[in-house]
């Protein structure tokens, strides 16, 4: 479930609207947007299967005219360290100048016969501002299959600080809808940054 806006009371309906905490999360975003302005926000709860349990969390976005702000609350169960269930809360503040990439992947049904404006079945929102880099490396090689020495390494950083999966199927077509026109917004304000 998806929702999007922009004022501090829609961001507090979208997070009671999840029924996820809504006390806690909405305590905690917040607290981190302060008495800034909201220009958007993207509020997702996702249920994930893991083992024999059933895990739930919300990740809620948030963009002000000066920051981009993520929270992310999970639960847990009772455990070694806990004799009841728990929930973790965290958020983040990042400057707006400081989100270097906003990647937008769309999944496109029968793309030969794609009319613009049609929703993607399914869109992959990361977002990327130097917190967290993944390195994917390999063995270097040259053209030649039978050599046998050692050219190093070869490889790529990206910035992969958030990923957030949204699908037709699993979440409905307004929050596909929804996190496009958040991932717009932040993309012109990353932009607007740059000038």
């Amino acid at each position: 479930m998806a929702k999007t806006g922009t004022t501090t009371q829609g961001l507090r309906a979208a997070i009671e609207r999840s029924g996820y905490y809504p006390a806690l999360v909405a305590e905690a975003v917040e607290a981190a947007v302060g008495g800034e302005p909201i220009v958007s926000y993207l509020v997702h709860q996702e249920t994930t299967f893991d083992a024999n349990e059933v895990r739930r969390h919300v990740t809620v976005l948030v963009l002000t005219g000066t920051r981009f702000i993520v929270s992310h609350t999970d639960e847990q169960a009772a455990d070694s360290s806990s004799p009841t269930p728990y929930a973790t809360t965290s958020t983040e503040s990042v400057k707006i100048g400081r989100i270097s990439s906003v990647v937008v992947s769309r999944v496109v049904a029968n793309p030969e016969k794609y009319q613009p404006g049609t929703l993607p079945r399914e869109v992959l929102l990361t977002i990327g501002w130097g917190a967290v880099s993944r390195i994917d490396l390999e063995p270097a090689a040259c053209g030649d299959s039978n050599c046998e020495a050692d050219h190093g390494y070869t490889g790529s950083s990206t910035a992969d600080d958030l990923s957030l999966r949204v699908s037709e199927a699993g979440d409905g077509p307004e929050t596909v809808r929804q996190t496009l026109a958040f991932a717009q917004a932040l993309s012109e304000a990353t932009a607007a940054t740059q000038r």
